[in-house]
Formats: structure tokens, C-alpha cells, sequence
């Protein structure tokens, strides 16, 4: 029986690669591919994630946050970057790490221009958002004009691309919704181009656009869960596989007679006598306690044990009493076959809460050929 000596969460780089071949294989040869790392790569590991991406010839990197694109940049990575919700007073640091900002609004826009006249820029390479109907951030189509009058006679920043982000690509009942907003951005593209004395390149398709709206691909798509093995739909899950295995072993294993209780607050009552094993990895490590009495389970050496009781800080108890196991054996909480998608399910949650919830304090492993 497989034997751990402490929690990781396995980082397998394969498949990795497989999944950003399996997306690419889905555009046209000119389309660029952007890689969504933000939120340490989904929980994963950013650094290494780049890296493997960029040996593999993506074209851009996203991050939420200029501090992630500087621990890019710090590691080494060379690949354009956007930061997709910059704040004004990173601005100067942005700059100074050749990040590339998403300018959102009439204020953010202003903000930047005065931050790289004062900073000698020219051409600096900026992304102009549109809100196409997520209402989260982006200029509307009616700002064009606007955007443009503060843009004239300014030579600090050059529009690199424009961009937007679909609502519900993953959901096909909402599939009028989703053209609606392909068809405003076309129109916003049209109405840009003929503002600027140059063409921006453009992208609005993320995982499940590429998936279901390939028409659209525009100049560049941006995939970030696709990347990490997820695709919003068992069909292409299927296709895809999970980059992130949680891995645990079993600390002790305690035998419950009936009536006796397992946890804080006495959460857990035995109806009859049992035998329960106790992980070490806790809410504190990204296993929140939603998932505890009885709604989860983990996997025992290829059977299911429901997590029982709350889920502790450090620590969580298992029913193994009918699983041949011991202390020391390797417990998987999720990966290839239970996978985080499954996981999550159990706690009406998704796969991207879970995997970017799980703590920097899990130590990362790696599987690269």
C-alpha cells in the first residue's frame, strides 16, 4: 500500500502540457493563447506552471494582481503579462516590471496616463476592457468616444488589444445571451478600429468559449480552469486531465464504540462500532468545513471514506471501517479519479473554489518528463 509521509498537493506537468495541446488543437493557427495563472495557478504553483507554458510557446500570461506578475517576473519570465485588475497605486511598480495593465475605466484610464507621462513612457502597452454584459468591469460601447478624445495627441501608452468576458460560455441555455455579447463586442472592435490609426489585436473567449463559440476566436483566447483539467462540462473533462492531486496520509486510527462522538462539538455520533482515521490537513489547508459530517468523502486505497464529524484547523476523521488500511497509507482527497470537480460538487461549490482555496502552507511536488 502506498505509503506519504506528510500532505502535498501533486503538480503533474504533463498534464499540463496535455491540456494546453488539447485547447490549441481547437484554433486556427494565427490565434493566440493566453494563460490564465492568477490565484497561484489555480491553487497549483505559478511559477512553475509558467514556465512550463512558456517552454511550451504561450503567447500572453494573466494575472489578477500586479504582485503576481512580479513574482513572475522575478522568476524569470519573459512572456508578456496582463494584470487584469490593476489598482492605480501599483501603477509604478506595473510599470517598472513591464507588466501590461487592463485599463477598465474613465478613472483608471486617466490614472495611468498621468502615471506614465510622469514616468517618460511612450507606447506603452495597455489592454482596454469592455463590459459586453458581465457587468463586473470594462467600459461600455457608448465610452468609445470618450476613451478615444483622452487617447488623442498622447503618445505615453498604444493600445496593445481590446478585450471582453462572457457571462455564461459554459452554460448552453444561455447561448442568446452569449451571442448577444459576441455580436456587441464585434461591433465595438469595428467601431474602435476606426478610431485608432492602428488595429489593437482582440480576445473574448475563455475555456468554454473555446469550447462552444470557436467562431469567435478573434486574434487571442484566454483559458485559465481549461488549463488545470476542467472544461464546465463532463464531456470535455473527460478530455482533459486534472494538473492538481490533494494527497494525504492516515496520522492515526481510532476504534469508536456506539454512542461514542468524533470531533468538536460532538458533530458525529456512533451509531454502532467503527473504525475512524484521522488525516492531517484541516480547513486551514483549503478543505473548508462545509465539507464535513457525511457530505465528502476521500479516497482509501481505492474505496470511499465519507469525512465524518466538523472538519478541524489541522485536521479531519474519516470512516474507514471497511477498509483494510493503516497508518501511514496514502489518502487521496482529489486528483485523477475522484476529481476536484467531484469533490466540490458534494458542498455545491466548483472546482476553481476548492483548488485556488487550497494553502501555501501544503507543500507543492512536481511530475515533469
Amino acid at each position: 500500500m502506498p505509503k506519504v509521509t506528510e500532505t502535498v498537493l501533486e503538480i503533474n506537468l504533463n498534464h499540463l502540457e496535455h491540456n494546453f495541446s488539447y485547447l490549441k488543437r481547437k484554433l486556427k493557427a494565427e490565434t493566440k493563447f493566453l494563460a490564465v495563472v492568477k490565484a497561484f495557478a489555480y491553487g497549483s504553483d505559478s511559477v512553475s506552471v509558467a514556465k512550463k507554458l512558456e517552454h511550451l510557446g504561450v503567447d500572453y500570461f494573466a494575472v489578477a494582481y500586479v504582485k503576481e506578475g512580479v513574482q513572475l517576473r522575478d522568476a524569470g519570465i519573459e512572456t508578456p503579462i496582463l494584470v487584469l485588475h490593476p489598482q492605480a497605486i501599483n501603477f509604478k511598480e506595473l510599470i517598472e516590471r513591464c507588466l501590461e495593465p487592463s485599463l477598465y475605466s474613465s478613472k483608471i484610464l486617466t490614472e495611468f496616463l498621468e502615471v506614465a507621462k510622469r514616468m517618460e513612457q511612450k507606447n506603452y502597452p495597455v489592454h482596454i476592457k469592455f463590459n459586453t454584459g458581465l457587468n463586473r468591469l470594462g467600459f461600455s460601447q457608448d465610452a468609445i468616444d470618450d476613451i478615444y478624445e483622452k487617447l488623442d495627441g498622447r503618445n505615453e501608452i498604444k493600445v496593445t488589444s481590446i478585450f471582453s468576458h462572457l457571462a455564461a460560455s459554459e452554460d448552453l441555455t444561455e447561448k442568446k445571451f452569449t451571442l448577444k455579447q459576441i455580436d456587441v463586442f464585434h461591433k465595438i472592435a469595428l467601431e474602435f478600429d476606426k478610431k485608432l490609426n492602428h488595429k489593437p489585436f482582440k480576445h473574448l473567449l475563455n475555456t468554454s468559449g473555446i469550447i462552444n463559440y470557436p467562431e469567435a476566436q478573434f486574434d487571442m483566447v484566454r483559458s485559465g480552469i481549461g488549463l488545470y483539467g476542467f472544461g464546465n462540462e463532463a464531456r470535455i473533462d473527460a478530455e482533459l486531465r486534472p494538473v492538481a492531486s490533494l494527497k494525504t496520509s492516515i496520522s492515526q486510527i481510532h476504534k469508536i464504540e456506539l454512542g461514542e462522538t468524533v470531533g468538536y462539538n460532538r458533530a458525529f455520533t456512533s451509531k454502532a462500532s467503527q473504525v475512524t482515521a484521522t488525516l492531517p490537513l484541516g480547513h486551514a489547508d483549503g478543505i473548508g468545513r462545509q465539507y464535513g459530517n457525511g457530505k465528502t468523502y476521500v479516497n482509501v486505497n481505492g474505496q470511499k471514506a465519507l469525512i465524518i464529524g466538523n472538519v478541524c484547523m489541522d485536521m479531519i476523521m474519516i470512516d474507514i471501517s471497511n477498509i483494510d488500511c493503516e497508518a501511514g497509507d496514502e489518502v487521496i482527497i482529489f486528483g485523477d479519479n475522484l476529481t476536484a470537480e467531484e469533490f466540490a460538487s458534494t458542498s455545491n461549490t466548483i472546482s476553481y473554489e476548492l483548488l485556488t482555496g487550497i494553502s501555501q502552507r501544503v507543500k507543492r511536488t512536481y511530475i515533469d518528463s
